[in-house]
């Protein structure tokens, strides 16, 4: 998992709507009679979740991207992993990981943070031989990340790559969740003036502060893991389970 700075996102395409107030049902009814590519057409025509559902019925599934840098226009997605999931199990038997043979260039910065090498990825399916997979993992589900941009931008460049159709998809962001709680305007005043540093909302940071288990990060299965577990203990500690998806997704 990379991490982007708000500086870094300037001047980037948005791929899809953004916000609370977009009606998803309403979207993918719509995408659904647009879309060509059979996958995606079945993707957007299964539906998405109710906003109103409480979060303890929501089926979720936790995705992570490990990609060859950080801008989907000259980058692209090197590991996938996904883990099925609600706010009170994992579903571990329904674990998916994949390595992809990148369609740019992999950098030796980013292979020092995943790991993934050339001799890695010389013999890795390419990214469209697990298209149809990935979507019926996805279908029906709602998307957990931690920071969206990546899972979003990244996987709507891939599908304009090979299919000529982006993807839209809500998503509960536990990194944004961890935003409201951490970051509150009085928190940041006080830390302003004591002269402390606002508190980190990375992955492993966001963990520790619910007192979960350190886990090596970037490998996209231990992380999409990780960022599930970090979101069935924010639900725990912030939300209740009849608390609506719509306070929690974007």
């Amino acid at each position: 998992m990379f991490y982007l700075a708000k500086n870094q996102l300037s001047g980037q395409a948005q791929a899809m709507p953004q916000g609370k107030r977009l009606d998803w049902s309403s979207r993918f009814a719509f995408l659904a009679e647009a879309s060509k590519h059979p996958s995606l057409k079945a993707f957007y025509q299964h539906g998405v979740v109710a906003a109103s559902t409480p979060i303890a019925d929501v089926s979720l599934v936790a995705l992570d991207f490990e990609t060859t840098g950080l801008d989907p226009r000259r980058d692209s997605i090197v590991s996938i992993g996904l883990v099925p999931m609600t706010i009170s199990r994992i579903r571990c038997n329904g674990a998916r990981h994949w390595v992809i043979k990148p369609e740019t260039r992999l950098h030796s910065s980013s292979v020092m943070i995943h790991g993934i090498t050339h001799s890695v990825v010389e013999d890795a399916p390419e990214f469209s031989t697990i298209i149809d997979t990935l979507l019926a993992h996805l279908q029906g589900k709602t998307v957990v990340v931690h920071y969206s941009a990546i899972e979003r931008r990244f996987l709507h460049a891939a599908l304009m790559r090979h299919i000529q159709e982006g993807i839209e998809f809500p998503v509960i962001d536990t990194m944004e969740i961890e935003a409201r709680y951490t970051r509150t305007w009085r928190q940041t005043l006080w830390n302003g003036l004591m002269g402390r540093q606002p508190s980190s909302i990375r992955l492993t940071d966001s963990r520790t502060r619910y007192h979960l288990p350190y886990y090596r990060q970037h490998h996209a299965l231990t992380d999409a893991l990780a960022c599930g577990e970090l979101l069935q203990a924010q639900c725990a500690t912030h939300f209740t389970p009849s608390t609506p998806l719509s306070a929690l997704w974007s």
